[in-house]
């Protein structure tokens, strides 16, 4: 009956019920690092921090109900989230990677992951035929951002599941850009989900974390080893405020996205902007997939400015959107690919992926939209 329960209902009630001891509706920070034992091998359900939290426990419940998981696990950033997802490899395995991913996530994989023997192919996951010709004997995991960072090309994920599952591999979406609320990839056939829950699920730019959503009882197994291990998990301040930013995640990301529609639609017909790259217009190339597979197309938003003193010129002009990194706080931030997120991909290989000096991201905020217009216009010398 739970599971019946509409989006925001779950957001604000599942892993949320009233605190025994006070009724409390708010789930409490458990600031404790270890928990008294009534008497040798008999505790009350936990032991110690490091292993479990009950503010960290109610996180989990929600996000995992929220992507139709079967359990959640939280760790202290997106990257760590990551990074706990490929122990899952063991040398000599092989993973398969959207080729425009966020740059932290191929520097990952490329200049720690591959000194333990692991090794990646990065290919154009928006062509599904890519995935299948790139999947070898030894390949484990495909792994694929829908929409990409920050070109927002997108992937068909049932037509990928269909492709792994044939070959006996597992595939992993991160689901960042557009959270739960606007695509469910598990639904679509997605072994993992990932999400750097500093984003959208947080929602108000005030706290880092990173969670994985599991299909698998292995898979669960797997994780909670790896935060019992290894540590990186989130702290129970955090996790409260993940929590907090939950609640709200349904209106929020119905603002989100019809302040990214309108945002876009203006930029399409702006005459400084080059171009305009969001799933959302009807000349996007994977428009009707986005249309088929997500149920809004967010505000994630890129444009080509044509050089990078242009670029420049617009972010300094900037009055109430941010020159800042990250994305999906309530507040418009601006972001420069090619110096902030992806830096150490290189010059080479931001050039295939078309990642130019000239191009500017624009994680779109909930502010009245006609601020923001105005905002972007005067930037943009309109």
């Amino acid at each position: 009956m739970e599971q019946k329960r509409g989006f925001a209902t779950r957001a604000i009630h599942d892993g949320q019920e009233p605190e025994g001891l006070t009724g409390a509706v708010n789930v409490p920070i458990f600031l404790t690092s270890t928990y008294q034992q009534e008497e040798i091998g008999k505790n009350r359900g936990h032991e110690y921090a490091r292993l479990t939290n009950p503010t960290r426990d109610a996180l989990e419940e929600s996000l995992c109900s929220l992507e139709g998981g079967t359990s959640a696990h939280v760790f202290a950033s997106g990257m760590a989230a990551i990074t706990a997802m490929l122990t899952m490899m063991k040398t000599g395995d092989h993973v398969v990677c959207s080729d425009n991913v966020y740059g932290g996530t191929q520097r990952v994989f490329d200049k720690v992951l591959t000194n333990y023997g692991l090794t990646f192919t990065y290919v154009d996951t928006s062509v599904a035929e890519n995935v299948a010709a790139a999947i070898r004997p030894e390949t484990k995991l495909v792994h694929i951002e829908t929409p990409t960072n920050p070109m927002m090309a997108i992937t068909d994920i049932r037509a990928v599941a269909d492709i792994c599952h044939a070959r006996g591999v597992e595939l992993s979406v991160d689901n960042t850009f557009l959270s739960p609320y606007l695509q469910q990839p598990i639904a679509l056939g997605a072994d993992i989900v990932m999400h750097s829950t500093t984003k959208f699920l947080n929602g108000h730019s005030d706290g880092l974390g990173g969670v994985l959503i599991c299909t698998k009882p292995e898979q669960a197994e797997r994780f909670r080893f790896v935060q019992k291990c290894t540590g990186g998990i989130l702290s129970p301040f955090e996790s409260y405020l993940l929590l907090r930013g939950v609640k709200t995640l349904a209106v929020r990301m119905k603002q989100h996205d019809a302040n990214g529609r309108a945002v876009a639609d203006f930029l399409h017909g702006h005459e400084s902007v080059k171009q305009v790259f969001y799933p959302g217009l009807k000349d996007h190339p994977q428009h009707e997939l986005a249309k088929r597979q997500q149920t809004g197309f967010g505000s994630m938003i890129s444009i080509e400015l044509g050089s990078l003193e242009r670029a420049n010129e617009f972010a300094k002009r900037l009055k109430l959107a941010f020159l800042a990194e990250s994305l999906g706080g309530v507040e418009t931030l601006v972001c420069h690919p090619a110096t902030m997120t992806h830096a150490a991909v290189g010059a080479e290989g931001r050039a295939k992926l078309g990642i130019t000096d000239g191009l500017m991201r624009i994680s779109v905020g909930i502010e009245d939209v006609e601020d923001i217009i105005a905002d972007l216009g005067q930037a943009l010398g309109g």
